[in-house]
């Protein structure tokens, strides 16, 4: 087994914290680019294919943030332990990054 994969395995719940925020993050960045190209396009078909996959990107961010609120990850509404939160996973990826 290599090194990456002994060092996520032995972090378990930290790890789940950074693979979670990546995925809200990744997800929100996914509807600020649907809803630029919603406003560029022209064709009624694909602007209804792209108001459609911007509506379930919309969901899927609801459905992670529900999971990060739910887990203790996210606190949108207590910025000071969120800052805690957020040091955490930041020490938690550079460690990564560097034993890799």
């Amino acid at each position: 087994m290599n090194n990456l994969m002994k060092t996520i395995m032995g972090m378990g719940a930290m790890t789940d914290k950074v693979i979670a925020t990546d995925f809200l993050v990744s997800t929100k960045a996914g509807i600020r680019n649907l809803s630029f190209a919603l406003t560029e396009t022209t064709t009624p078909e694909l602007r209804t294919a792209i108001r459609d996959e911007l509506r379930n990107a919309v969901q899927t961010h609801e459905r992670i943030t529900h999971f990060m609120i739910e887990r203790g990850i996210y606190h949108p509404h207590d910025l000071s332990k969120q800052l805690e939160i957020d040091m955490q996973i930041t020490d938690t990826a550079l460690q990564l990054s560097e034993e890799h």
